[in-house]
């Protein structure tokens, strides 16, 4: 693994309730963070190279790369994967998440101010983070880092809302303790809106993902999330209890299953007919 320490202004997030914005919200959730988020489906990298043209030799530029959980298939892919980062505490987990990978390069860097080269990578990915994005400046930038005919990937896990009843009543315990969840939330984001930023149509293709976890590991993804109570708030206590009784409601085994849509919305700049090299 390479590190490539650079200096940029942060911009600051906007969709936010608090003091905390959207670079310096997850600095108290890292470690619940690299532990209990979901990965992504082998079905999606299939989808990838038989689909989008990824092959070995495509570049990649992951565009807050947080812990690493984005940027890990396309490095098992052979791929050379740049994780922009603008948070120290993220990064830093990334990079250790990520050290057996001689193909990553660590960046200190904003979605607006990459600092990598004109037209140097086949494939821009976002994952759980698009959200956060300055819209004008990082338009700007993707279409500057990206070579002709590439593509930018923007990926979410989005947990199913209603499926089971576990979900149903997991929502709602959310809604009652987080802070700004309807504004931040993934579902927020749809093609006519990506298609609106980037001024071209937007695809979209779904892969079925999940979680199985235990209480260590539900308690863990709940508070990963930047729109939960952390230890010492006042709601803390109380969130624990109530979610400890909904697992208890609907554990089987001791285990309990999250159901996740993992969704890639991507669109292919101009500048070349046959697929990315």
């Amino acid at each position: 693994m390479a590190k490539i320490g650079m200096s940029f202004n942060e911009v600051d997030r906007q969709a936010k309730a608090c003091t905390l914005n959207g670079v310096e919200r997850f600095s108290n959730r890292v470690a619940n963070y690299v532990k209990y988020r979901p990965g992504y489906p082998a079905e999606m990298m299939t989808f990838f190279k038989g689909e989008l043209g990824l092959t070995e030799n495509s570049v990649v530029a992951d565009i807050g790369s947080g812990t690493g959980l984005s940027s890990k298939p396309f490095l098992e892919n052979a791929n050379v994967v740049y994780g922009v980062e603008p948070n120290a505490g993220m990064r830093a987990a990334g990079e250790e998440y990520l050290n057996e990978f001689e193909n990553f390069r660590s960046v200190d860097g904003t979605s607006d101010n990459t600092g990598l080269s004109d037209s140097s990578v086949n494939f821009i990915i976002a994952a759980q983070a698009f959200h956060w994005f300055e819209p004008e400046a990082t338009q700007r930038e993707f279409k500057r880092i990206l070579k002709p005919g590439g593509y930018v990937c923007l990926i979410w896990n989005e947990r199913q809302l209603y499926t089971t009843p576990f979900l149903r009543e997991y929502e709602k315990l959310l809604l009652k303790y987080a802070t700004d969840y309807e504004k931040v939330r993934h579902e927020n984001v749809n093609e006519e809106k990506l298609g609106a930023f980037f001024g071209k149509s937007v695809e979209r293709q779904a892969f079925a993902n999940q979680q199985i976890l235990d209480f260590e590991g539900l308690q863990g993804r709940l508070l990963s999330s930047s729109y939960m109570p952390a230890e010492g708030d006042a709601d803390f206590e109380p969130l624990i209890e109530d979610l400890r009784a909904l697992f208890a409601k609907h554990e089987r085994e001791s285990k309990i299953a999250i159901l996740y849509d993992t969704n890639v919305f991507y669109t292919q700049y101009p500048g070349a007919e046959a697929r990315t090299k």
